[in-house]
């Protein structure tokens, strides 16, 4: 049996073959994913798992150099928002923040390698992921 945090084996496994640069979008439950993009579901009922139950074993697998955030979410979502920065502080990790609007994120994630979607119902409770290195 695995041994580190992450258990998902699907979301495990989108993370070990990720390159540097390359990106995963984590997503709310109300997000609209691109259908040419892999969907990796794991929304069971509303809140369940809640966005920062997923990122947090994401960061424990995922070395993130640079985030994109709609900027909406200072706004509308500032609890939400310093939720991700202490997440991304407990993990040791200071990335880059890129901020754009939430229908310029919308077009970014059809680029994405995989897009994980939670159970949250928060709104722009929503962030790109790029791949840093260990290195």
């Amino acid at each position: 049996m695995k041994k580190s945090r992450l258990l998902n084996s699907e979301l495990s496994y989108e993370i070990s073959k990720i390159g540097h640069t390359a990106h995963i979008t984590l997503c709310d439950a109300g997000f609209p994913i691109p259908k040419e993009v892999k969907r990796i579901d794991l929304a069971v009922e509303a809140q369940v798992p809640s966005f920062i139950n997923v990122l947090k074993p994401i960061l424990s697998e995922m070395q993130v150099e640079e985030i994109i955030l709609a900027q909406e979410i200072k706004e509308k979502n500032p609890e939400m928002y310093k939720e991700i920065l202490k997440s991304f502080e407990e993990a040791k990790m200071n990335p880059k923040i890129t901020w754009v609007t939430h229908e310029e994120f919308k077009q970014i994630t059809k680029t994405s390698e995989a897009i994980v979607r939670t159970g949250e119902c928060s709104p722009y409770a929503n962030i790109i992921l790029k791949s840093g290195v260990v290195f």
